[in-house]
């Protein structure tokens, strides 16, 4: 009995004293309080009502059930009303370029992202090659991505490409991943235009050699096994990945490396000869490599439908300037000159290309959503365009969850920033998007932001819906006074 009367004691006693305890819990200050959220989880699939998320900086500090919100202090608090909140996207493939002319206009998209949701982008080379280095150590705008960027691409000797670094010799590769390295960019890019096919496969091996990530247009010339084999991190465009499942990709390549056929053939000759199992060989192989995709499908198949559509009522066109418009002629003039074989070649080649990505999603390869967006590609709207590659990737046969994990997750885990990017989760960056729907369930929800958080700085629907004015009325003044040159 007596030893009955001390536990009662004590657990009286303890009772007491919980309340007291929990009122001297310190209140937490934060910047941010987003309160009856329901937390979209990518990763796994899941979504999880009824949370508050903590922002303080540019930091998450807490997600926790809502009863728990009377531990913080928030300089601003946002009600929610159980929208979704997510990680902001990124976009894995992106330009900025078309000649010193245009660094303002290049510099006027940024916050044309933010407004789509995009709170990151990986820069996959232009010709302006050290303004965005520039601008990722120092944004030319508040409402500006974090900028990723491969720096200068490497090239051949005298390409078609404007910015690049020209080799010729294995020499030049080293000092060109010297100067990169200098630079510290984030990846290397390579790309085929002129570029020897031997010295492809050694600039490869030598920026793996140095830990430096590659991602490349791997040449006709050679099999993407080849690159692969030689520790290509990410290919680029999904056509490169679907001529590994042509049944005679090493014959056609080497007919390619001789002369005897163009590039358009060659790539018409890699679509009639692809074959299902081999596909499912090599990217098998690919997934065991670690070799990733990045698909820019919606930039490939508005290319290849510029016979076909209609743009001239694009919501876009009011948002990129009239410089950058008229970049996208060169591509344009392009299709228009094409014969009638060339153009049912085109949309052919585009058809057995799309069929891949299911294949690769199977085979356990990881895809990266990227866009193309930028100068040049004809009618690739920055920002707006991100949402229409995720929705092609679910007509495609992906699931919502697997389209926006290649952006949202496999984009920070290719860049080597999957720890501070990718969830809503304590420690991670304060990069959010505030959805009505669930993108879980529909990919197009992503469409409409309610809010973002961009480097824990809220912006609402108002401080969104005024930015796309100024957007608008920035490009309305341009196009007034716009004269374009006689290259355009």
């Amino acid at each position: 009995m007596r030893t009955f009367l001390i536990a009662a004691s004590a657990l009286l006693s303890a009772c007491a004293l919980a309340p007291l305890a929990a009122a001297q819990t310190p209140v937490q200050p934060v910047d941010l309080l987003l309160t009856s959220a329901t937390v979209v989880d990518v990763e796994k699939g899941t979504t999880t009502p009824d949370q508050l998320v903590a922002v303080r900086g540019g930091d998450i500090v807490a997600v926790a059930p809502e009863g728990e919100a009377g531990r913080y202090q928030a300089a601003r608090t946002l009600d929610l009303g159980d929208r979704y909140v997510m990680p902001g996207l990124w976009d894995m493939h992106v330009h900025f370029g078309g000649g010193e002319t245009l660094i303002e206009e290049n510099a006027e998209l940024m916050p044309l992202f933010v407004v789509n949701g995009v709170v990151a982008v990986r820069d996959a080379a232009g010709d302006l090659a050290q303004q965005v280095l520039d601008w990722r150590a120092s944004p030319p705008t508040v409402d500006a991505p974090r900028i990723f960027t491969s720096g200068p691409k490497i090239e051949g000797i005298a390409p078609v490409w404007k910015g690049v670094i020209e080799t010729g010799s294995e020499a030049d590769v080293d000092a060109a991943l010297d100067r990169l390295q200098a630079l510290r960019v984030d990846f290397v890019k390579i790309t085929d235009n002129t570029l020897k096919p031997e010295l492809f496969l050694y600039a490869v091996r030598e920026a793996k050699a140095r830990g430096m990530k590659t991602s490349a247009h791997i040449p006709a010339s050679i099999t993407v096994l080849e690159a692969a084999e030689a520790g290509l991190s990410s290919i680029e465009h999904l056509d490169y990945a679907m001529k590994a499942g042509s049944r005679d990709e090493a014959a056609i390549a080497a007919d390619y490396l001789a002369g005897k056929y163009t590039y358009a053939e060659t790539m018409r000759r890699y679509a009639d000869t692809f074959d299902v199992e081999t596909a499912r060989r090599v990217y098998a192989r690919l997934r065991e490599l670690g070799t990733a995709v990045s698909p820019t499908l919606y930039g490939s198949t508005t290319l290849a439908n510029l016979d076909l559509d209609d743009h001239s009522q694009d919501e876009g066109l009011a948002y990129v300037g009239p410089g950058i418009r008229a970049t996208y002629d060169w591509r344009i003039q392009r299709a228009a000159q094409a014969t009638a074989q060339q153009v049912e070649d085109r949309h052919f080649v585009k058809e057995v290309t799309s069929r891949t990505l299911p294949m690769l999603r199977d085979a356990g390869v990881t895809i990266l959503t990227g866009t193309d967006a930028g100068f040049l590609n004809s009618f690739n709207y920055p920002g707006f365009s991100l949402h229409d590659e995720l929705e092609l990737y679910v007509e495609l046969g992906l699931t919502p969850r697997e389209a926006l994990m290649g952006s949202v997750v496999d984009g920070p885990r290719f860049l080597n920033q999957g720890r501070r990017y990718g969830a809503v989760a304590a420690g991670k960056s304060a990069d959010l998007l505030v959805l009505e729907a669930d993108p879980l369930k529909d990919v197009s929800a992503t469409r409409d932001a309610e809010a973002v958080v961009l480097r824990g700085r809220l912006i609402d629907a108002a401080e969104l819906e005024r930015m796309r004015a100024e957007i608008r009325a920035r490009v309305a003044a341009r196009n007034a006074t716009f004269k374009p040159s006689p290259a355009s």
